[in-house]
């Protein structure tokens, strides 16, 4: 009686308060996105960040059958929130109300709402009683998705060719430049989900011609799996990812590493097997994988058999005899030109693998064993540069690791080793702490030899792989009151042995601040700081000098955030952005000034933003993250100078049908060419339009 009494005043509360409710498909991925990466780069996969941010989305975690490891995977609660979830859970049973999360120590309102897309108090397991069929056929959670979009002026790659001065004609794209991507999906969470993604690049020929393995769309992506069917755990067929551990073997989930949330984004979660359902043409296994769980111990098995396009070259060996060998791996997914169709799928991939992962019945230990192997259809052989000797090469792959997780009270301390075939170590050591109610704390280890070899690892590091460096990286937050929260991280890290553009051993260092203030529930103000120091060749910038001579490169960026929210119908946003970078005695700087409208009328929402741009160079460029129709991913780099616009508007037609429509466009006043090569636009302006339609069955 006492709980339901406690349910009700809970919920009156924050009727009080007008509290926010949320439809499946409201989730505010700019809010998420702006505290998860704080500092947006080019050099980021967010199209796979975002995938797995939608995979925790559409598969909400059962708030009354979690664990501690779910609950680390959405990157929202501290370790003093967790811990006392569960002793809240323990007291008084499991919770009535998702909003009941207010009576938790620790759990504010911010945190509340934060929370409510990714968790869940509705039971399902009663329709897994059902035929698989049946369940499918009825499931509520089915849509079909089609988008086309375009940029409007005419890149060079679509007009005529030329005539070289040999008679031969340039090269130029093949098809059109319509971007068409459809997408179906049928899920029931934590029962079964089934789908196919397909897509057409810009400039790809829609076509049919199995002798260039072109069949139509240049991509097709599937997936059926199934889940908790007796003592199997999961099942997949078709393209699928895994996590475990830190991901030092298998890192495909969400994962973030440095950011404005300074303590939940270093560790990884051991979330498992998960469909690949995104539009990129890399990173997933294509085959079966299965989980097993028998009492406490989880075992996964995968086998994979993938193309993957690449650049297959015959060389002359001692024998005088030609010999087919990899050269290099293209990622791009793009096939415009003949040269890039050539490349398509000329190379097969084979990976077997599995993992075993024993967690005790208290839930507070996890520990677990990696294992993959990968073998290709011809030898790699690079071509030799004096940055890339330790690379892999070869046709055969091995890495296993050890991991583990451990909980003591607000401690959680984690990590993983690995050794791949080439005898480099990989490691990560790491803790998250809440020192107190209103102080988290963080700290990471790491260091990957310069010959670890993972291709499918995705472990917290300064470079976009796990391989030669050394760091550590401390975390802070602290939290005095609801109104006020601060953030830091210091993040140093050495290179022992060279890289691209580096080309000696070198170091550098990263720290980030933010102060956020909200002295309201429609006000939020943020000030943040950013500084980024790195080595590189001096001979990019001056010619005629060392190849080896490095200077330290060091940038600064700043930002200063206001969003207010004026009525339930109408919000705003500003934001001034700029940056500095000093590298060999050349101080270069750049900034953006940002004005965002958005309105929610019903079946209408409407976001519009216009920007003034100017920076001296590329090291300069600024990035802002953009609103864009569902499912797709925009932070478009500002270089030179110039604004830009937007304006992006969705209706909803019935309960059925969505429709989104969006115009942008750059205006550069220091140029009357944009781009180079085939993608260049003769004149100052860069316009795209985007369609987009949301079929949702048996609604």
């Amino acid at each position: 009686m006492k709980k339901w009494w406690l349910t009700y005043l809970i919920l009156f509360h924050l009727s009080v308060l007008n509290a926010q409710t949320y439809r499946k498909d409201e989730i505010n991925i700019e809010k998420l996105i702006e505290e998860l990466f704080a500092m947006q780069q080019d050099d980021e996969d967010y199209e796979n960040m975002y995938e797995g941010l939608l995979q925790l989305f559409l598969n909400p975690i059962h708030l009354n059958k979690t664990n501690p490891e779910e609950l680390k995977s959405i990157y929202i609660l501290n370790p003093y929130q967790i811990q006392s979830f569960f002793e809240y859970r323990k007291a008084f049973g499991e919770l009535i109300s998702i909003y009941e999360l207010q009576a938790i120590p620790g759990f504010d309102l911010q945190t509340i709402y934060k929370i409510i897309p990714f968790v869940t108090l509705e039971d399902r397991s009663e329709s897994s009683n059902r035929p698989l069929w049946e369940r499918i056929t009825k499931e509520r959670d089915a849509h079909f998705i089609f988008r086309q979009n375009r940029v409007l002026e005419t890149r060079r790659g679509f007009t005529p060719p030329d005539t070289l001065s040999n008679g031969r004609l340039t090269s130029r794209y093949l098809g059109d430049p319509n971007n068409l991507y459809a997408r179906f999906r049928i899920q029931h969470s934590k029962d079964f989900s089934l789908g196919f993604t397909i897509d057409k690049d810009p400039g790809e020929e829609f076509v049919w011609d199995p002798s260039t393995k072109r069949y139509g769309f240049n991509f097709l992506s599937y997936h059926f799996t199934l889940y908790n069917q007796k003592k199997w755990k999961t099942f997949t067929i078709g393209d699928f990812q895994a996590q475990f551990g830190q991901g030092l073997v298998y890192g495909a989930g969400f994962s973030v590493g440095k950011g404005a949330e300074t303590i939940t984004t270093v560790r990884r979660s051991s979330i498992g097997l998960r469909p690949y359902t995104g539009a990129m043409e890399f990173g997933f296994f294509r085959g079966v994988g299965a989980t097993y769980k028998h009492k406490n111990i989880e075992t996964t098995l995968i086998a994979s058999l993938a193309p993957r396009d690449g650049n297959v070259q015959a060389i002359l060996d001692t024998l005088e005899q030609d010999d087919l060998v990899i050269t290099s791996l293209q990622l791009s997914g793009l096939h415009r030109t003949t040269t890039e169709i050539a490349y398509k799928d000329q190379v097969r991939e084979q990976n077997l693998g599995g993992n075993i992962q024993y967690t005790h019945q208290n839930k507070k230990l996890q520990l677990g064993i990696n294992t993959l192997f990968t073998k290709y259809s011809q030898n790699f052989q690079r071509n030799p540069q004096i940055y890339n000797q330790f690379e892999f090469s070869g046709q055969e792959n091995y890495i296993q690791s050890l991991y583990f997780s451990y909980n003591f009270q607000n401690y959680y301390l984690f990590g993983e080793s690995a050794r791949s075939k080439s005898g480099g170590f990989g490691s990560v050591l790491g803790l998250m702490s809440s020192l107190g109610k209103n102080i988290d704390f963080s700290m990471l280890w790491r260091k990957f030899d310069r010959n670890f070899h993972t291709f499918y690892g995705n472990a917290f590091s300064e470079n976009t792989r796990p391989i030669n460096e050394r760091g550590i990286y401390l975390g802070l937050n602290f939290r005095p009151n609801i109104r006020y929260n601060w953030s830091i991280y210091y993040d140093q890290f050495k290179f022992p042995w060279i890289k691209f553009r580096t080309y000696a051993p070198s170091q550098g260092h990263e720290w980030l601040t933010r102060f956020t203030y909200r002295p309201s529930k429609a006000t939020l103000l943020f000030f943040q700081f950013r500084e980024e120091s790195k080595a590189r060749n001096v001979s990019e910038t001056r010619p005629y000098q060392s190849t080896y001579q490095l200077s330290q490169g060091k940038k600064w960026n700043y930002v200063i955030n206001l969003d207010y929210k004026v009525n339930e119908n109408w919000s705003i946003k500003s934001r001034v952005m700029g940056s500095r970078f000093d590298f060999d005695n050349k101080i270069t700087k750049g900034f953006a000034i940002s004005q965002d409208l958005n309105a929610d009328y019903h079946k209408w929402r409407i976001s519009t933003r216009f920007v003034l741009f100017q920076t001296d160079n590329y090291d300069n460029r600024q990035y802002i993250y953009e609103r864009n129709v569902l499912w797709a991913f925009s932070i478009p780099a500002l270089q030179g100078q110039g604004m830009r616009y937007y304006t992006l508007a969705q209706y909803r037609v019935s309960q059925k049908l969505t429709i989104w429509a969006r115009f942008s466009r750059t205006i550069y006043s220091d140029r009357e060419r944009i781009g180079s090569g085939l993608q260049t636009i003769e004149g100052n302006r860069q316009t795209e339009a985007i369609f987009q339609l949301r079929y949702q069955f048996n609604r």
